[in-house]
């Protein structure tokens, strides 16, 4: 199958889950906030929130894991996967041996004298901060075979357990609502206990499905390239540390200025742009391996377009919904929460900012892994990464509002870019004026012509349900117009036009047969 035509497909078919998944996600946060209250919620956040940085640190380990396997798998050394998978298996087991002796360490400082937690709940508290470090083991363990199920472009099994995860998760909180126990420790426990269930459903269908998944350490071991992952994975997993430890910061910092209760509206504000930005990370997932099987096979004019369209996309795709969502925020969560905790909505709308900002540079950090040389780039990245914690510990100190937090945030995604800029251009060799003019001048272009726009609604008209649906209108058709005038070159819409006529065609064909 065509390299496009097999993003296409993978991308649709990860869509086909995302309307499924956002719209149960949706009703769960709200669900799980009616349940828990705003207190045991913020507390959720604060302390088993780590749980759900579980999925960043899987698959940050996962694409270090994968990029190896893509990477063989274009250069044509099909022998070559057995034993890449013996030896992630080898890396995982004792990186997750390392976190566990980490985490019960961490866990004595953690607990005396950091949260500012109420003392009736700090047993609780306690208990689910150990439900995520078992939690922690088990998801680092099942990195390899999401690595391996992504490499095959497996969308299909990527979709069907995503919906089974967010089936569970909904079916977690209509448990606990009726549950006779403490609901905050019934959510904790049984949270932690879904990445187990889930890892069994992988082992099984791994094994079953795929022939370099044997366990064999011992008969596939391979000294060199255990070194090559060792380093890899070495410095992958320093940068996905550094950001989860920046990410989990700002809840400690926050609960220690402002309680528990600022931690329940960062809940949802992390919970809406996740649900946001599924668009772009689904078109990533889809768009990853090509960009590693290419730099496999030594084509690197076909890893840049690739990652250029990648980076043009991934903006396209977030920016088609943030800017309705920024525009109504206040309105959309008065809808969506009813009880909407305070400083939520600046919350939301600064983070959302920053996502644009970010998504725009993700696929070059794609680019550079695949190159392989990515020790000075995950250095200087992570150094970048840790410096707004302090920073913003100042700022509180000071006096400074809590949004400021996601103000500080914002300007650490400016310079992050920067430096994924840099080495891009250093490591892969990506042409400076064709990214700064095709990419980032049509990408922010386009945007302000689009979010103009949509503001009309929202200047002349009063806050109501028909106003929201007359911006997400005018997004709409302003969006389909600019992004299509402004946003593609000649070439690119020549070879949007070409796909779209060739899914019409096989679309006609099958509805004849039909």
């Amino acid at each position: 199958m065509d390299n496009s035509k097999r993003v296409v497909k993978n991308t649709g078919i990860l869509y086909a889950r995302m309307a499924i998944t956002v719209l149960i996600a949706l009703y769960t946060t709200r669900l799980t906030l009616a349940v828990l209250g705003a207190e045991n919620y913020g507390l959720f956040g604060l302390i088993g929130g780590a749980i759900s940085l579980l999925g960043f640190l899987n698959a940050s380990l996962a694409s270090a894991t994968q990029r190896f396997m893509s990477f063989a798998q274009g250069a044509g050394e099909i022998g070559k996967l057995k034993r890449i998978f013996n030896m992630s298996i080898i890396l995982h087991m004792a990186t997750a041996i390392l976190v566990l002796v980490l985490l019960e360490i961490g866990g004595h400082i953690y607990f005396n004298g950091i949260l500012n937690i109420p003392a009736n709940r700090m047993e609780v508290a306690s208990y689910i901060y150990q439900f995520m470090v078992a939690s922690m083991v088990f998801t680092i363990i099942s990195v390899p075979y999401d690595a391996i199920i992504t490499s095959h472009e497996n969308m299909t099994f990527i979709a069907f357990m995503a919906i089974i995860e967010s089936v569970l998760k909904l079916l977690i909180v209509f448990a606990i609502g009726y549950s006779s126990f403490d609901h905050l420790l019934s959510y904790g426990a049984l949270m932690a206990a879904l990445p187990v269930f889930l890892l069994i459903i992988r082992v099984g269908y791994c094994h079953w499905r795929y022939q370099e998944c044997t366990l064999r350490p011992v008969r596939h071991f391979d000294t060199i390239l255990l070194r090559q992952m060792t380093s890899f994975g070495a410095w992958s997993f320093l940068g996905a540390a550094s950001t989860m430890i920046t990410n989990y910061g700002q809840g400690i910092i926050l609960n220690m200025f402002f309680g528990t209760a600022i931690n329940a509206a960062q809940g949802v504000a992390n919970q809406l742009n996740g649900q946001l930005i599924v668009l772009s990370t689904n078109m990533l997932k889809a768009l990853n391996p090509l960009i590693d099987k290419s730099a496999g096979a030594g084509n690197q004019a076909l890893m840049l377009k690739a990652t250029m369209m990648g980076s043009k996309l991934s903006f396209f795709l977030i920016m088609a919904l943030h800017i309705p969502v920024l525009i109504e925020m206040p309105y959309i969560l008065e809808l969506w929460l009813k009880n909407i905790p305070d400083s939520t909505v600046m919350f939301c709308r600064l983070l959302l900012v920053r996502s644009l900002v970010e998504h725009l540079f993700f696929p070059l950090v794609s680019a550079i892994a695949a190159v392989g040389n990515i020790r000075p780039y995950q250095l200087a990245s992570s150094l970048l990464t840790l410096l707004p914690l302090p920073v913003t510990y100042y700022l509180f100190q000071l006096g400074f509002p809590a949004y400021y937090i996601y103000v500080v945030f914002l300007v650490y995604a400016i310079f992050a870019s920067v430096i994924i800029f840099y080495y891009t251009v250093k490591n892969c060799g990506l042409p400076v004026s064709t990214f700064l003019f095709n990419v980032l001048f049509r990408c922010w272009l386009s945007f302000s012509f689009v979010f103009g726009l949509s503001c009309l609604p929202y200047i002349y008209l009063e806050p109501s349900l028909w106003r929201c649906i007359y911006t997400a209108l005018t997004s709409s058709l302003s969006y389909l117009l600019i992004v299509y005038l402004f946003g593609f070159s000649p070439g690119e819409k020549q070879q949007i036009t070409a796909l779209l006529s060739t899914i019409l065609i096989k679309l006609r064909i099958k509805k004849c047969s039909a």
